[in-house]
C-alpha cells in the first residue's frame, strides 16, 4: 500500500509562549482542519493547548 500524498506535515504551536514544540501529519483533503490538542509543553512545563502552525 502506498502512501497517499494528501498528507503534510504540520508544526503545533503552544498557545501560552508561542514555542513550535511537536511535528505531527494532518490529511488535506477537504481543506486543513482546525486542530487543536492539548499537549505537553516544556518550556511552560505544563500541559497547554497546542494549534496548527505550517511553516
Amino acid at each position: 500500500m502506498a502512501k497517499s500524498k494528501a498528507r503534510e506535515y504540520v508544526w503545533l504551536q503552544c498557545e501560552d509562549c508561542g514555542s513550535l514544540n511537536y511535528r505531527t501529519q494532518v490529511r488535506v483533503v477537504g481543506g486543513a482542519p482546525k486542530l487543536t490538542l492539548s499537549k505537553y509543553c516544556p518550556k511552560s512545563r505544563k500541559h497547554t493547548k497546542h494549534k496548527i502552525k505550517r511553516k
